[in-house]
């Protein structure tokens, strides 16, 4: 096997990595629960980017309910961002899955 081969072919990954994290990056999900109450968008950076919560599901006596619409909402962004970041690394991998990338 030729040493300085691997090297470049590593590079070579290490390069797309980089410009594919860049890309999911600047992409973002979003995830609605509660028949549209709270509404969360994440990015591929998993930072929450916008949350809306309509004034109606703001109920001062059951703070239980929006909590957990918020946590539901997040969840599943987080869920889809992480599904969508191993679309990218699978496309690049060629559908390998290696362990500790995503």
């Amino acid at each position: 096997m030729d040493i300085q081969k691997m090297m470049e072919q590593a590079k070579e990954f290490q390069e797309k990595m980089a410009a594919m994290q860049e890309e999911l990056a600047s992409k973002e999900v979003t995830s609605t629960v509660g028949g549209g109450m709270v509404s969360v968008t994440v990015n591929g950076r998993n930072e929450i980017v916008d949350l809306k919560i309509e004034p109606e599901v703001i109920n001062p006596a059951d703070p239980q309910m929006l909590q957990d619409l918020v946590k539901a909402a997040v969840n599943d962004a987080l869920k889809k961002v992480l599904e969508m970041s191993r679309g990218e690394m699978a496309k690049l991998t060629g559908g390998l899955n290696i362990p500790g990338l995503f």
